[in-house]
């Protein structure tokens, strides 16, 4: 396992994430799997465990604080996060905390975040006692080290450095190689060095994206490298960035964590060549909707969309509009649950930290879909159907 340096310490450069954890059938996360990952990764050398308050409503907490209970507590260094970024932030910040530490069973936490510094949650983090109550937690001993993550636009990113920088021990930004120029994350890591803060890195592979390429692109990737995956890709890109000091990835199986311990346990960096192939391809994938599947969006959404997965068909139609899988999604999916429903109220982008816009995305969908015969004879029955029964209701 390869580690890096900080303030002292060694952190494996691969941490484990929490946000998609094996779940069960039901959408929770699956207990018995989550201990096996846990048990492995710690095995392997893997001493970074990151969670958050809102990952499966704070089941995410519960489940590893039992897994890790069954471990020795100095062999591992736990990551949490204040939730300020959604409304379920009270602005009582010792009630979350305290109910984290509970969950998780501990008496402090390693690493704590104030979690999504962004434009929706600038109040909450710039002009609230949040930022420094968690600064007296650590000055108690009950935080080790305080940083912030973020997805911020460059301005705000700017403001919260100038203001809160000399408090913070680490930032954690989404780092990949299309968010390289996307997302302006070469700009973050230049003004993070500037600050000499250490980076931790979420998104690595951008939700799943970069795990899985076209059948060109992926063919181009494994006769450089035949023995290693095409997620393998993304995290060696970010590994050879010396600010960097843990990458996080979520596992959501066994194979994917010995994939991600093969590749952070050795084997040649990237050349110049594979890297200039790497943002080649990045510049390839700009047309796809840019959604990680993070589901703050689905928090607020008043028609309780599932607008991940709209926009992953979204982005299905846009490289084929004539498209099996949607075709077949669309018809499991009740109206009410389609991208028609959407009223445009703009909730969901507030919450997006990807800057998304999200309703102009499921007008756009709409229009898609419109021009599928398939769908267009769908939506014809369901209107029939629905105008014998409004009769018939009328005759009674």
């Amino acid at each position: 396992m390869l580690y890096r340096d900080f303030k002292g310490i060694k952190l494996s450069a691969l941490g484990l994430g929490s946000m998609r954890l094996p779940q069960t059938e039901d959408g929770l996360p699956d207990e018995e799997r989550t201990f096996a990952l846990v048990d492995r990764a710690l095995e392997a050398g893997i001493n970074y465990i990151d969670t958050a308050y809102t990952y499966f409503g704070g089941q995410s907490e519960a489940v590893l604080g039992r897994a890790l209970a069954r471990h020795p507590r100095d062999s591992f260094y736990l990551a949490d996060k204040y939730p300020g970024h959604t409304v379920m932030a009270d602005k009582d910040p010792e009630r979350i905390f305290r109910t984290q530490l509970e969950r998780c069973g501990v008496d402090h936490f390693d690493f704590y975040l104030l979690h999504n510094v962004c434009e929706f949650a600038e109040d909450v983090y710039m002009d609230s006692p949040a930022a420094g109550y968690f600064i007296r937690q650590r000055e108690l001993g009950r935080i080790k080290y305080l940083g912030f993550s973020t997805h911020a636009l460059l301005p705000l990113f700017e403001r919260f450095l100038a203001k809160f920088a000399a408090d913070m021990d680490f930032c954690q930004i989404q780092l990949n190689y299309l968010d390289w120029t996307l997302q302006n994350a070469e700009e973050k890591l230049r003004l993070l060095d500037r600050y000499g803060l250490p980076v931790f890195v979420m998104e690595p592979c951008r939700g799943g994206k970069l795990a899985k390429l076209s059948g060109e692109a992926e063919a181009r990737l494994r006769a450089l490298r035949p023995g290693e995956s095409t997620a393998s890709w993304a995290m060696r890109w970010v590994q050879q960035f010396d600010q960097v000091k843990v990458v996080l990835s979520g596992m959501t199986d066994l194979q994917m964590l010995e994939d991600n311990i093969k590749t952070f346990s050795g084997g040649a960096p990237l050349s110049k060549e594979e890297n200039e192939l790497l943002l080649g391809i990045a510049e390839s994938l700009k047309d796809s909707v840019p959604c990680t599947g993070c589901r703050y969006c689905t928090s607020v959404c008043p028609m309780q969309l599932d607008i991940p997965v709209l926009m992953d068909a979204c982005s299905e139609l846009r490289f084929a509009e004539a498209n099996v899988i949607v075709s077949a999604l669309l018809e499991a999916m009740p109206r009410e649950k389609l991208p028609s429903a959407c009223i445009g109220c703009g909730a969901c982008m507030d919450m997006c930290p990807q800057g998304i816009k999200i309703p102009e995305i499921m007008k756009e969908l709409s229009q898609r879909f419109g021009k599928m015969t398939k769908w267009a004879d769908l939506c014809a029955q369901r209107e029939e159907i629905a105008r014998r029964i409004k009769e018939g209701g009328r005759n009674r």
